[in-house]
């Protein structure tokens, strides 16, 4: 005889009924307020970011009462103090995941390397500002500057981009490892050529997500650099604008003005984050489908 399955009892329906509500509910307590403020930036803001000087021009000129004008040089900017931030940023925090997983397995310098991780991963943009402030302006005499703020972007992308490869490269399957050495390739090679393309479509998307969150820090741009209506696209001399720095500098104004630019300059910055969001998915297809 085949086997008998007993009746799920009316407890564990009941149960499993209000398991799934309550994750229901969390779902809708999460995705609520996003949307409403969602809805809100789009229908406040959205009508300035299809006017046709918006992405091509600065408010050079301008003052705080007059409409016209765009974000163009915010925008550069912003792109700027992440991609300097990312320069600096992935190459460490790759080799810093690569030596905990490969290397550092027992050593006592990879437990420290870890416990400093963890106190970046906390640490907020604020004191991380106020860090790089003290060291690049206070001890060392150099200007505010935007290479500034990136510095202190590096702080906060670093432990994202270190936990996020770290935990790719750990389910790498150890087969592949040992086929390599098997076959009497080295494990820098291993590592290289096998280890670190296995896990980089991840690796892409995490490091897309990182810049994506740093791009849109407040405290640094506020502490470090100066803002401007000009276009700079110098990181190290002068001040430079950003979009958090534009949204800032523009609220402390109350005009009507003011206050537009201040719902496009955010539109904007969503916009730029969801770009990038979208091109880390699609690079990270693009490698996954190449490494297959």
């Amino acid at each position: 005889m085949g086997p008998t399955f007993q009746q799920i009892s009316g407890g564990r329906r009941f149960r499993d009924r209000l398991a799934s509500t309550l994750v229901w509910v969390a779902f809708a307590v999460a995705v609520i307020p996003l949307v409403w403020v969602l809805i809100t930036v789009l229908a406040r803001g959205a009508e300035h970011v299809f006017s046709s000087t918006w992405w091509t021009n600065s408010l050079a000129g301008l003052t705080s009462r007059q409409f016209g004008g765009g974000v163009y040089h915010a925008i550069i900017g912003t792109l700027l103090q992440g991609l300097v931030c990312a320069v600096i940023a992935v190459p460490i925090a790759i080799l810093v995941a690569i030596y905990l997983v490969e290397y550092g397995k027992g050593k006592r310098l990879a437990s420290a390397v870890t416990f400093t991780v963890d106190i970046l991963s906390g640490v907020p943009s604020i004191v991380a500002a106020l860090f790089i402030y003290a060291l690049w302006v206070t001890t060392l005499g150099l200007p505010r500057s935007a290479f500034a703020v990136s510095l202190a972007l590096v702080l906060l992308m670093i432990p994202v981009v270190v936990r996020t490869t770290e935990e790719l490269l750990k389910i790498v399957p150890d087969e592949l490892r040992e086929a390599a050495y098997a076959l009497g390739i080295p494990k820098w090679k291993t590592i290289v050529k096998i280890v670190v393309p296995t896990a980089l479509s991840g690796i892409i998307t995490g490091i897309s997500l990182a810049i994506a969150r740093v791009m849109g820090e407040t405290a640094p741009v506020l502490i470090l650099v100066g803002y401007t209506t000009y276009i700079n696209f110098d990181p190290f001399d002068g001040n430079m604008a950003s979009l958090p720095l534009l949204m800032s500098s523009e609220r402390l104004t109350p005009t009507a003005a003011g206050e537009a630019r201040v719902w496009g300059a955010a539109v904007t910055l969503i916009l730029i984050i969801t770009l990038f969001n979208l091109l880390g998915s699609l690079i990270s297809k693009l490698t996954s489908l190449k490494a297959k």
